[in-house]
């Protein structure tokens, strides 16, 4: 089929029939009619609108940008609010950690001396007690000492014994109080008894 177009085309050429490229005052003249008809026609009924979208649509780009850059600023002033309010809040959390540190340090002092002075308290408690558990074991010491010199002696009156049996019953008497003392803390009145 492109074979027979160009094979006419090239016959129309040789016999003269298309004449494309001479100027030909007729065909100009109707060319500028009908190119003039068509832009009153399109001044009358398209330009209008055509130039209507145009600049509507100019105007919505217009708007669009605005609205782009005011939210642009929008977002930008609430990024540096919020970089603000992180500031604040790192600082006071700082300020929280620094605070809470001084007063767990504080508690721990206060439970220090608290426990410094309870045990002090019981220390002296404890120091009293033994004192007094001393003095009463001495007042007891002295009874049960006075006592056996009471026996020791009554023994010996009534041995009615010479300077020498003597001697051995007192040295007898005091080496039972040693051992009684040493063995179960408390003078045995039997061995006192018996010597």
């Amino acid at each position: 089929m492109t074979t027979l177009g160009t094979f006419t085309f090239i016959l129309l050429a040789e016999n003269g029939g298309l004449d494309l490229l001479t100027p030909n005052p007729g065909v100009i003249f109707w060319t500028l009619v009908t190119f003039g008809l068509l832009l009153i026609l399109l001044r009358l009924y398209a330009w209008k609108p055509i130039v209507d979208a145009l600049e509507s649509r100019e105007k919505n780009i217009k708007s669009s940008i605005e609205r782009a850059e005011f939210a642009k600023s929008e977002a930008e002033r609430i990024l540096a609010e919020n970089k603000l309010v992180l500031e604040k809040a790192g600082v006071e959390s700082d300020r929280l950690i620094a605070e809470g540190k001084v007063l767990a340090d504080k508690l721990k002092a206060d439970a220090r001396i608290s426990a410094g002075e309870e045990v002090k308290k019981i220390v002296e408690a404890a120091k009293l007690e033994i004192a007094r558990k001393k003095d009463q074991a001495l007042l007891e010491l002295r009874a049960e000492v006075a006592d056996l010199a009471i026996k020791a002696a009554e023994k010996i009156i009534l041995a009615n014994l010479d300077a020498e049996k003597q001697k051995d019953v007192i040295a007898s008497v005091i080496d039972n109080i040693g051992k009684s003392n040493t063995g179960n803390g408390s003078m045995n009145k039997q061995t006192v008894a018996s010597v």
